[in-house]
């Protein structure tokens, strides 16, 4: 397959275009969705994603997935995030204590064209932008901005050596003096900062109190309750702890479950089953791990070829071949019927409010997604059948930034339909 020749059968002109099918039904899939969640929490998701037209973009991950299904695709596959919009980036800590900058949700990952991620990621730049109240010209910019830095990045990566994008990593130290200006760069400074005291042992004192001696999760229904039985939480940790590499097994064995919680998060999540696990070990010194459902990805029905795996392994599959270094604790489990992944809670989380982003915040923070992403797909993929079709004019570029305005309108339109529905009763679980 050579890249460039695939600009004869799809024209990189083709990306631009977004229209609506007569039979498109947005609230139908959502009916779908919200019918399969947990019910006392499907409120709470309506809720957040009434707030604004980027709220409902975020989760409404399954309606962008079928109708990217209906738009012209290069037929270059590598592994995708699936759910590649702004919010879902930000920094980290690697295995070896380095922060990190990476995509850093994996729901809906599955092996797909290339381009729904881009797609996804211009979109959700432009819906951030003017929530903030960005002007719309510096929306634009940024959007553009990113398109050309996913477009060079991926022609750098495709003429380096395998193993060196095998290996290659976005530093958090790398990202402030790759600023675009000093107020960004000053922001990611902050953001570094800030990071090395967001980890779940800072979290701990907040959620958690002792109760007779003990250290217990604090019920605040129904952000987080308290799960009184553990037996659940105890198979899951010996099912996870046991397709662990060899040394995270024989940590995990030093510590054993002493309370859980179920505890919503995001937009998109909510409303699938989520869990704290606390952990003691001998000496009373905690671990503090996440659980998180997981469920068939959204674009599965429409990426082509089945996921011959649990839902879980998918998603830990995914992550660790799109991250250049992913938690050494990451995991997944099958018990009792349902699929989960396990990796630590709020190690070293550094990611800013994307929604609060000034004009060149925006627009920084947009072309360090972009270098993510086209990191992420050079490394699960074949970045040169990508360079090959993207190339170095401004062709692609600007066809995807026009989708991004397109589809933004789209999506807005989608949202307001979606709070009248709730208004008047017909909306997405009527």
């Amino acid at each position: 397959m050579d890249g460039r020749a695939l600009r004869l059968t799809v024209p990189r002109s083709a990306h631009a275009v977004w229209e609506a099918g007569h039979d498109r039904d947005p609230q139908a899939i959502l009916r779908a969705i919200f019918a399969n969640l947990i019910p006392e929490l499907v409120p709470v998701r309506i809720d957040r994603m009434s707030r604004s037209p980027f709220a409902f973009f975020r989760g409404s991950a399954a309606v962008m997935a079928a109708d990217l299904a209906t738009l012209p695709r290069t037929g270059i596959l590598t592994q995708i995030s699936g759910d590649a919009h702004i919010a879902n980036f930000g920094g980290y800590a690697s295995p070896d204590r380095r922060l990190v900058f990476d995509i850093d949700d994996f729901d809906e990952t599955v092996c797909g064209p290339w381009e729904w991620d881009v797609k996804r990621l211009a979109a959700s730049i432009l819906l951030a932008g003017r929530e903030r109240g960005v002007r719309e010209r510096a929306c634009v910019l940024a959007v553009r901005t990113a398109m050309e830095t996913y477009r060079d990045r991926i022609g750098e990566y495709a003429a380096r050596p395998s193993v060196e994008v095998w290996y290659a990593a976005i530093d958090l130290s790398g990202v402030v003096r790759t600023a675009l200006d000093d107020r960004a760069r000053r922001a990611w400074v902050r953001t570094e900062r800030d990071a090395k005291r967001k980890t779940g042992f800072a979290v701990l004192p907040k959620i958690t109190e002792l109760v007779d001696g003990k250290r217990r999760f604090v019920d605040d229904p129904p952000l987080l309750e308290r799960i009184e039985d553990l037996d659940f939480g105890r198979h899951v940790l010996t099912a996870y702890r046991a397709q662990l590499r060899e040394d995270a097994r024989v940590l995990l064995e030093r510590f054993s479950v002493v309370d859980m919680a179920r505890k919503v998060v995001g937009v998109g999540s909510v409303g699938t089953w989520c869990a704290l696990m606390l952990l003691l070990d001998g000496e009373g010194n905690p671990l503090l791990l996440q659980l998180k459902e997981a469920r068939a990805s959204v674009l599965e029905p429409f990426a082509g070829g089945s996921q011959l795996m649990p839902a879980g392994e998918r998603v830990v599959s995914g992550q660790r071949i799109m991250q250049a270094a992913s938690d050494p604790l990451l995991g997944w489990a099958e018990v009792d019927g349902r699929d989960v992944y396990v990796r630590q809670y709020r190690d070293m989380k550094a990611a800013p409010d994307v929604a609060t982003l000034e004009d060149d915040e925006l627009r920084d923070y947009g072309a360090h997604c972009a270098w993510a992403l086209a990191r992420a797909h050079a490394r699960a993929g074949d970045p040169r059948l990508i360079a090959g079709y993207v190339g170095r004019s401004s062709a692609f570029v600007a066809a995807v930034t026009a989708f991004a305005a397109a589809y933004a309108e789209q999506a807005t339109q989608d949202h307001a339909q979606f709070v009248a529905g709730q208004q008047n009763g017909a909306g997405a679980v009527s």
